[in-house]
């Protein structure tokens, strides 16, 4: 059986994760901008609607995994609220300005979640180290429990060699699953050309906005669409990955 991991934006759409059948949610905000740590209040409405595991993205900002002392705490501390939530896991990656994984700050989280019982996955954050194959090393003596990773390229389908022979040097050691474009139509054969077990995606749909009134001659971002779209995890289309990943 292949597990669907969802990439949720927000309590609704863990809430559509489950109900499309997924096996975990990592909850975020932020996903035009690679995904950021989501509010607190997020991930309480998250643990009390779900019954599958919730994993945390522990990521203070967008832009480089290359944290400074203050930053570092401030991830100290969102770990500290998931543990305090009952989250089942974090998802974290912190690397150095070489392109090496930070492992002795890694190591620090990992021991804290460990400690209180709590998974941790090694985000894409994988996917800017310089030697993806020593990274890979690193991070299985760190001590985490799989890497998202798109083989370091933009989807998950143009890395999907290195996804390849990153399973085949895990050796069973660690989970590798793939992230970033999978999609109901092109899952079954990522899936079949990497035999990887697990897969990662936001299953998104584009939802029109409720407003009556809207105001057209204004932009309140840079982000995906207009300020009267949604953007969601949508229900269907995880089933629909999940029966085309096991077809």
């Amino acid at each position: 059986m292949i597990t669907l991991e969802v990439c949720a934006n927000s309590v609704t759409s863990a809430i559509a994760a489950q109900e499309g059948g997924a096996a975990r949610v990592e909850l975020c905000e932020n996903l035009d901008e690679g995904g950021t740590t989501p509010s607190f209040g997020q991930i309480l409405l998250a643990r009390k609607h779900l019954h599958i595991k919730l994993f945390t993205l522990i990521r203070p900002r967008s832009g480089d995994f290359l944290y400074t002392d203050l930053e570092f705490e401030v991830m100290q501390a969102d770990i500290r609220n998931c543990i305090e939530a009952g989250c089942d896991g974090i998802v974290i990656g912190i690397l150095n300005p070489d392109g090496t994984v930070d492992k002795e700050r890694c190591t620090e989280l990992v021991r804290t979640a460990r400690q209180w019982g709590v998974g941790v996955t090694f985000h894409r954050a994988f996917d800017m180290c310089a030697d993806q194959y020593q990274a890979l090393e690193d991070i299985i003596a760190i001590g985490c429990d799989r890497i998202l990773t798109s083989g370091g390229k933009s989807t998950a389908m143009e890395g999907a060699n290195v996804i390849t022979h990153l399973v085949e040097k895990a050796a069973g050691r660690i989970s590798i699953m793939p992230g970033s474009g999978i999609s109901e139509t092109n899952v079954a054969d990522l899936v079949h050309f990497t035999g990887v077990r697990e897969v990662h995606s936001s299953a998104r749909v584009s939802l029109p906005g409720r407003m009556d009134y809207r105001n057209d001659h204004i932009l309140m971002s840079n982000g995906y669409g207009d300020e009267y779209t949604i953007q969601q995890t949508g229900a269907e289309r995880v089933k629909a990955i999940i029966k085309a990943a096991n077809g």
